[in-house]
């Protein structure tokens, strides 16, 4: 994998930083006041952007959701923090995300002014508040995105899908769509480098990134699944036996 230089790593930190700041203004001044359609676009636009700081290729593969797609629950394997980013630069969702996020500087304010769902996974009360605001939002037209492995691997393999969550889709009688992400090497092996994952650092993690040249992120839109007479464990190990098939693991 090439490779990028300490200079031009100096300028991607310096965009970065700038695009992130901005971001920042948005969300403490005209965030509050947007109209929803005005959010989404706002979203796609800040994430796509991110990503064309760090140089990322995004290649989407499958059937891409439509703008005025609504009430489906995305659910995804997770391998990076830019997961999230990739996501949302095709069609911004609402994110269930791990508690510790909330305490992040900077992304952490990000994350709950655009709405993310923290939960507490060492509290089964708070998986069952959880399920209930995450119902309502689907019921109420908005997407959701979720990842059930509620940990990231390096990409070579796939954990266990918990299912708790999927009762909200359940319970809205909203559909999961499947979505397999893959960063991929110019060999065709897969990108370890980009995992932010075990005991890397997010600071490490960011400047792994930094350090390539062309990454690139594959995210694979697969077959909806129906959750209709279903039982949130059967739906969890469809949606893992559809990712593992796409992603060969």
């Amino acid at each position: 994998m090439q490779q990028t230089n300490t200079l031009t790593i100096a300028y991607r930190i310096f965009r970065i930083t700038t695009h992130i700041l901005l971001g920042m203004v948005i969300v403490a001044t005209i965030w509050a006041f947007a109209k929803n359609k005005s959010r989404i676009k706002l979203t796609r636009w800040w994430c796509k952007r991110l990503l064309d700081h760090l140089n990322f290729q995004i290649d989407t593969y499958g059937k891409l959701p439509d703008d005025k797609l609504s009430k489906t629950m995305f659910i995804a394997n997770h391998v990076s923090w830019t997961d999230i980013h990739a996501l949302n630069s095709i069609i911004p969702l609402q994110f269930i995300a791990k508690s510790d996020i909330n305490n992040w500087p900077i992304f952490g304010y990000l994350a709950r002014k655009s709405g993310t769902i923290f939960i507490n996974r060492r509290s089964r009360k708070d998986t069952a508040r959880i399920v209930e605001t995450t119902a309502q939002h689907l019921i109420m037209g908005g997407n959701v995105g979720f990842f059930p492995e509620g940990t990231t691997t390096d990409g070579t393999c796939l954990a266990h899908f918990k299912s708790s969550i999927v009762q909200a889709a359940i319970n809205a009688n909203a559909p999961l769509h499947p979505v397999a992400i893959r960063y991929p090497l110019p060999n065709g092996g897969v990108n370890t480098q980009i995992a932010y994952a075990g005991d890397t650092s997010f600071g490490e993690s960011m400047m792994n990134i930094l350090k390539q040249k062309n990454p690139v992120v594959e995210l694979h839109f697969l077959a909806q699944i129906d959750v209709q007479s279903e039982h949130r464990r059967a739906l969890s190990q469809t949606a893992f036996e559809a990712i593992s098939s796409q992603l060969n693991l």
